[in-house]
């Protein structure tokens, strides 16, 4: 998919995805901002949402125009620098992504059925609603419904826009009523008086809108061009009521056309119609009353307080820091703030029109009582404990920890009771709160145990463990409920128990299946009835899987807990089971076979796993359930889970692979259920390893990723660790975690729009060490000091140019120019043949200027095989240019070639005329990309089979990489006759999979290979700007142990085969291939995709640059007339043709190379050149002289004596021809029609002609007694 708008140098903006739809589309976002990303406190939050119908289109366009108005006018116009300076703007273009794409231009009516999602869900009748409750159907149908209602609750969106189309109006809430009547009832919200005055804001500055006459029916008008939604028509489950009472969002709904979707050129009408009242109405989040509400003690800002105003029954609360914006209109109110353990205050404020009054409150805390001491009961002080800062001792810490009391098996209800119980009596260190529900609509709860709940305080790092996952097996969910027992009780008396919670936010999920466990049974050793959900899915075999694809339905259970861990910034988690006892950590499976499957941070895993095991005597004995597993034998308790049994879709694999969470698998019992009078056993046991394992997320590293501008910290920022294949992110406010065991490392931190920072770190056996980034933002960035890459630089000369080629040949040179283009492409999933053209289109549609696409020929299935040529003059044959082409897709279930190619072209566009070296290369080269050769071998393959061969072949089962030969498939005949015969290529690579390595011509076996030194270095080109390639050790599963020198080899030493594209490339098209196999698997998972474009990025940008080095120059004669089709050999060996302008360009090694030109009628001439590593290849004219000899004498002597020589033999030859033609007239031999006059010859002369055109006749033998009856058969057969 193709971003919105081309990125803008400077412009205040940040484009991410809150979800994606039912088709995977993702619901795209435009933040524009003056530090987007970063929340600011008092910086108000507005949005607007369009084509939530996807057949209602305008809103879609008007709002991209609105992203380019506001972006390019930030800076310059007065206005909109205010707007973007104190407002956090975001815009949604199309909610409904789906329904667009089936959406036609030109229905006015909505005929085309594309108003409701993919999942035939009416968007604006999927929310929960105050009168009519949850709606009817599935949530997964509605996918963009639970993305929204989640960005929703995690921002506290100010006010907002909902854009629609069929009529010309603004609508505001209520938009249905408790009886649901049709229409004509006024449903007035509690601020009626504010929505009136927002909704007018937009009609009086609409055009049409405001007459209150939109004619879209006759008989339909609104007052001021504004309506009620209710008495307008009855709308149960809209999203504007939702943002209101469930959201602290005002919103309001607004209709823009008569038409659904109107001709496009009908658009820029209604941007103008729509312009000033989109203006206007961003400016009124600043009306009313904005301040913040304090700690009267700390002056820190209190999260969750509650604004309320006097007869306004609608309250909204505060954000992170205190602040808050409460819309009003013009008036005297009494405004009250309050919040759990403060003592409320109140403020009478008058309320004027313009910006917002501001009032700020200072709440004091109530006096704590009871027997519950927290800070009062400690003091802090320096010392340290496992690495974080703990209390001093005092004489009310108490040497011995309080025990639980609680020994009995809690179901369902009595858990709940458990919980709220401890809630309430601890309030000031806990909050009990739900990440979702079950099938059956119990709770999930999640019990937060923190110093200071409900908030995340900088630098502290995040914890959580779940029980019960698997509904049977129940010592996780009681050891759990013991551990908030235990911690509760000795918060504040016990050393151990206080530092934790003061240094770590504890999040505790007792049960994730209580559906299950509410019909397991007691004494239950190891059956599995309710192991499964109410739905009879096993929740630990049901996340996405980096090896296997799940096709069993996702669970609420599972997606709850997905949705929890990626709102909140865990670094450590353990899943707590039964029925063995061992420590487990990923991976959880392999490709499909059970073996030690190795993750990058095994080594780390290995501790965290000893860590738990050492404090239980019998599982670190290693022979947990000698009973029931005599055999088994785990080394120190703990072991890779795809040694001992392959678990796809687990848990703990879905943790590591997409969130900053190092999760393990603990099994803490070889009894799942086990009787009550037992459980006090299994708490001594376990307790020291609850807590122990608890500590280890102090261990490693962590700190800030910080703007060097202006301190503040950077969201998204990326840690790396060298030779750890694993990132993570940094949190909202810039803080991080790593965990590492002790060691020397090189750590880097990374940000879109920074420079990288790279330290060495010293991690050791004790606390996380603090390491603190500060990075510095691209502006005008250059490489190295003479190759400037800013934005709107022109392309330069051919002396710019070559030192532009120097300059990115040198040690880092591609380095920087990849530092200096930040660009965020989201890739996250595969496109199939729809969505690969659509892209295609996309790219030509957006940057015309320097693309063109063509349709190169069709499949075996008639899919088109599309070429996207780019080049700064697309539409013209620039003959001195080099050519390259990229390809992918020969082999169909080897797709990630072609989505790197798609976002090699992205990249490449997007830059232009932004990046001064990408808008040079561009210039200066043709290039054409060629994504998918093979689309219907595409259409069938899977994602994440490593090793299937589905997909391979073409429809007619043929290895197009086996075809180029006499007989050839469409596919093959599509690539010869439009991209190697005739074609003037310089260089080809091509991209595959199954391996890490580049090869080079020959596939066949032969003896020698002619230009070996060069085929090999351009290979050898690639696999050096290649982090892995070049290390020669793919690591591939099926041949670990594999050694490739330098990457590199000759095609034939790897999988040697006849008939291969880059063989027939070279000995017919005269020009280089390479085929580059960039991954182990063909069909790796999509969250590879990201890194396998971060490490082929810079390799493909490597060919880019080698393609203008070699030697190039043009044949001419004396005269200066270009010479084409000279043959130019170089060193004896290897022979191209120039092209019509009399052009060569030959790529070769670094070193002396001869070159000889000749042609036809002119002098043999020989040039020596030397051919560098780091520049660009120079121009050589090569100037032949006209040859006067032949055959080593003078031409004139030639000629004339070729001249005689002619003459002799044409008059000997007449004196022949007499002689013979007397002779035959009259002894001619056999059957002949006499020609004794001159009509009988011509008679025989037409029909001989006739006869010609007959394929009987041409043959046939006749003499003179044929009748015309039989020349008539003749002729008619």
């Amino acid at each position: 998919e193709v971003p919105l708008v081309r990125r803008a140098d400077g412009a205040a903006e940040a484009l991410f995805s809150i979800g994606r739809s039912v088709q995977n589309r993702s619901l795209w976002v435009m933040e524009i901002s003056s530090a987007p990303g970063l929340r600011v406190a008092g910086k108000p939050k507005c949005k607007y949402v369009g084509n939530m119908h996807g057949d209602e289109t305008v809103s879609r366009q008007v709002l991209v125009y609105l992203i380019e108005y506001l972006l390019g006018r930030y800076g310059p116009d007065e206005r909109v620098s205010r707007l973007v300076n104190g407002t956090d703007i975001y815009i949604v273009p199309s909610l409904n992504p789906d329904g667009f794409e089936k959406s036609v231009e030109g229905d006015c009516d909505g005929a085309s059925g594309g108003r409701n999602n993919s999942g035939n869900r009416d968007l604006n009748r999927s929310f929960p609603d105050q009168f009519a409750g949850d709606p009817e159907g599935k949530p997964e149908d509605v996918p963009e419904v639970k993305a929204m209602k989640e960005w929703i609750k995690e921002n506290r969106f100010v006010l907002s826009g909902n854009f629609h189309g069929g009529s010309v109006v603004a609508s505001y809430p209520y938009d249905d009523s408790v009886n649901h009547v049709l229409n004509g009832y006024y449903s007035k919200s509690p601020d009626d008086e504010v929505f009136k005055y927002l909704a007018k804001s937009y009609a009086s500055n609409h055009p049409l809108m405001k007459t209150g006459k939109p004619n879209c029916d006759s008989s339909e008008s609104f007052v001021d061009g504004i309506t009620n939604g209710a008495y307008w028509y009855d709308v149960s489950g809209g999203m504007q009521d939702y943002n209101y009472l469930k959201g602290n969002c005002f919103e309001i709904t607004l209709e823009l056309t008569c038409c659904k979707y109107p001709p496009a050129n009908t658009l820029a009408e209604e941007w103008k119609n729509n312009r000033e009242s989109l203006l206007t109405l961003l400016e009124k989040v600043h009306i009313g009353i904005a301040g913040f509400v304090n700690n009267g003690q700390l002056g820190q800002g209190i999260s969750n307080a509650v604004i309320a105003v006097d007869g306004i029954d609608h309250n909204i609360t505060t954000g992170d820091f205190g602040d808050f914006h409460r819309l009003l209109v013009p008036g005297v109110y009494n405004i009250s703030a309050d919040a759990p353990g403060y003592i409320p205050a109140t403020i009478n404020v008058e309320v004027r029109e313009g910006p917002a009054t501001q009032v700020n409150f200072t709440l004091q805390p109530m006096v704590t009582a009871g027997n519950h001491p927290v800070e009062t009961t400690i003091t802090v002080a320096t010392s340290t404990m496992f690495g974080i800062e703990t209390p001093t001792t005092k004489d009310k810490l108490q040497p011995i920890p309080k025990e639980p009391e609680t020994s009995r098996h809690h179901n369902y209800a009595d858990m709940a009771i458990f919980l709220r119980k401890y809630s309430t009596e601890y309030r000031e260190i806990t909050r009990l709160y739900s990440v979702g529900k079950s099938v059956e609509k119990r709770e999930l709860y999640v019990m937060e145990i923190s110093d200071k709940p409900g908030i995340h305080e900088l630098g502290e790092p995040e914890f959580k463990y779940i029980g019960n996952m698997h509904g049977n097996e129940v010592l996780g969910r009681e050891l759990l409920l013991n551990l908030i027992e235990y911690l509760c009780k000795n918060y504040g008396t016990d050393l151990e128990a206080t530092t934790l919670v003061n240094n770590t936010r504890i999040h505790i999920m007792p049960s994730m299946n209580p559906d299950g466990y509410e019909i397991s049974t007691e004494g239950d050793k190891s059956s599995v009835i309710g192991r499964n959900n109410s739905n009879n899915f096993d929740l630990n075999r049901n996340f996405p899987d980096q090896f296997v694809n799940i096709t069993d339905p996702r669970q609420p259970e599972t997606i709850a807990v997905m949705n929890w861990m990626n709102e909140n910034p865990f670094v450590l988690s353990a899943n707590l089971h039964g029925g063995s006892l061992v420590v487990n950590y990923p991976y959880d499976d392999a490709e499909g076979i059970t073996l030690y499957s190795k993750c990058p941070d095994d080594a780390i895993f290995r501790q965290l796993a000893i860590s738990f095991s050492k404090e239980n005597k019998q599982m670190y004995g290693g022979h947990p359930c000698t009973d029931m597993y005599p055999n088994e034998y785990f080394s120190q308790g703990i072991t890779n889970g795809a040694q001992w049994y392959t678990v796809p879709g687990g848990m703990q694999d879905w943790s590591y692979l997409h969130t900053n969470c190092f999760e393990v698998t603990i099994e803490l019992g070889c009894f799942k259920f086990p009787l009550a009078e037992d459980l006090p056993k299994y708490w001594k046991q376990n307790k020291r390893s609850l807590l122990q394992f608890m500590k280890q997320v102090h261990k490693g590293v962590k700190g800030f990723v910080l703007d060097g501008s202006n301190r503040k910290g950077i969201f998204n920022a990326t840690i790396t660790v060298a030779d750890v294949n694993h990132p993570i992110k940094s949190a909202k406010d810039g803080d991080y975690w790593r965990l590492l065991v002790p060691g020397v490392y090189k750590i880097t931190a990374s940000a879109r729009g920074y420079l990288p920072m790279t330290k060495n770190v010293t991690v050791k056996d004790r606390q996380a060490v603090e390491v603190n980034f500060t990075l510095s933002r691209v502006t005008d960035y250059k490489i190295n000091s003479h190759v400037e890459v800013s934005i709107n630089s022109s392309a330069g000369s051919e002396e710019e140019f070559n030192k532009l080629v120097k300059n990115l040949s040198s040690k880092e040179g591609l380095n920087n120019l990849i530092l200096s283009s930040p660009i965020n492409l989201n890739l996250y999933r595969y496109h199939d043949y729809k969505d690969l053209s659509e892209v295609l289109r996309g790219l030509h549609n957006n940057y015309p200027g320097i693309t063109k696409l063509r349709r190169l020929g069709q499949s075996a299935e008639y899919r088109q095989i599309w070429a996207l040529e780019i080049s700064n003059k697309p539409k013209e044959v620039e003959l001195a240019e080099p050519k390259i082409k990229f390809i992918a897709g020969v082999h169909g279930n080897a797709p990630a070639g072609s989505e790197l190619l798609l976002a090699f072209a992205e990249f490449l566009c997007i830059l232009y005329e932004k990046n001064n070296a990408i808008t040079k290369l561009i210039n200066e080269t043709k290039i054409v990309i060629v994504p998918s050769v093979n689309p219907d071998g595409r259409e069938i393959a899977q994602e994440g089979r490593c090793t299937s061969k589905v997909g391979l072949t073409n429809a007619h089962g043929k290895d197009l990489d086996k075809d180029f030969k006499a007989a050839m498939q469409p596919e093959t005949r599509v690539i010869v006759e439009n991209l190697i015969l005739n074609q003037g290529y310089t260089l080809s690579v091509v991209l595959d999979g199954g391996s890490l390595l580049a090869t080079y011509p020959y596939d066949k076996p032969v003896q020698t290979v002619e230009n070996e030194e060069t085929l090999k270095y351009l290979a050898t080109v690639y696999s050096t700007n290649h982090p892995r390639m070049h290390l020669g050790r793919p690591g591939c599963p099926n041949n670990t142990e594999e050694n490739i020198p330098h990457g590199v080899l000759r095609g034939a030493q790897w999988h040697g085969h006849m008939f291969s594209m880059k063989d027939f490339s070279v000995t017919y098209g005269h020009c280089p291939e390479i085929t580059v196999y960039t991954s182990c698997c063909n069909f790796p998972p999509s969250k590879d995709l990201p890194a396998l474009w971060n490490e082929n990025k810079k390799a493909l940008l490597s060919m880019l640059v080698e393609v203008h080095k070699g030697v190039r120059g043009k044949v001419t004669d004396t005269t200066g007339k270009p010479i084409p089709n000279a043959l130019i050999i170089l060193n004896d060996g290897i022979k191209v043709l120039t092209s019509e302008g009399g052009y060569f360009h030959v790529l070769l090694a670094p070193g002396p190379h001869d070159i000889d030109a000749l042609a036809e009628g002119y002098k043999h001439q020989r040039k020596q050149v030397f051919v560098s590593s780091y520049e660009s290849a120079s121009s050589l004219v090569i100037v032949v002289e006209v040859d006067n000899k032949l055959f080593g004498l003078p031409r004139e002597l030639v000629v004339t004596a070729a001249g005689a020589s002619m003459s002799a033999i044409f008059v000997t030859a007449c004196i022949v021809w007499c002689v013979c033609s007397i002779k035959s007239n009259h002894q001619k031999d056999g059957f002949h029609r006499l020609r004794q006059h001159r009509d009988e010859y011509e008679d025989e002369i037409r029909m001989m002609s006739m006869g010609s055109k007959k394929s009987l006749l041409s043959s046939e033998f006749q003499d003179e007694t044929d009748s015309d009856e039989d020349t008539l058969y003749v002729n008619k057969h």
